[in-house]
């Protein structure tokens, strides 16, 4: 049902979270899976510490970390012995690049990770998962990690049971 699964990824605690489900998914329908993760060369410059590094350094940081990201997010799924493939891009419009992807692979389920912004924060960054649901034509599943919501017992009758995140 889904031979190809794409897992978009920034490094997070809550992105990697989708990994999880990933791996129960792809055991699940013998998926392969494709682990992406986009580099904006341009990041809004408004917040945090980007203001403090040039164009160059900025895109060569992130990039590592996303090397590192990616190669956790490798080592996690193929300890359960899964196809997996990586791939680092750079994209200011992350959510065109995974839509780019998703054609140009065959993608054919897309789990990613929701940070659940509100208010003001939301207003500025935006929702990549939002803007992701528009841009494509395949199921995306959305995770979320809540460090407050408990954790249900798997059910019997589920035949894979999904991680905690």
């Amino acid at each position: 049902m889904y031979p190809h699964i794409m897992v978009p990824i920034d490094g997070t605690d809550t992105s990697l979270c989708a990994i999880a489900h990933a791996k129960a998914i792809a055991k699940a329908f013998g998926s392969t899976v494709l682990v992406l993760y986009v580099v904006d060369p341009y990041p809004f410059t408004g917040i945090g510490t980007d203001l403090a590094y040039g164009q160059a350094q900025y895109v060569a940081e992130s990039s590592e970390q996303g090397q590192q990201a990616l190669q956790q997010a490798r080592a996690e799924l193929e300890a359960e012995g899964l196809a997996v493939q990586t791939l680092s891009l750079e994209g200011s419009i992350v959510q065109n690049t995974i839509s780019d992807v998703v054609k140009e692979r065959g993608i054919s389920l897309i789990i990613m990770a929701s940070h659940g912004r509100s208010g003001l924060e939301k207003f500025l960054l935006g929702s990549t998962t939002d803007r992701v649901l528009g841009s494509v034509q395949v199921p995306v599943m959305v995770v979320r990690k809540s460090a407050d919501e408990p954790t249900a017992p798997a059910s019997e009758a589920a035949p894979v049971p999904m991680p905690p995140c």
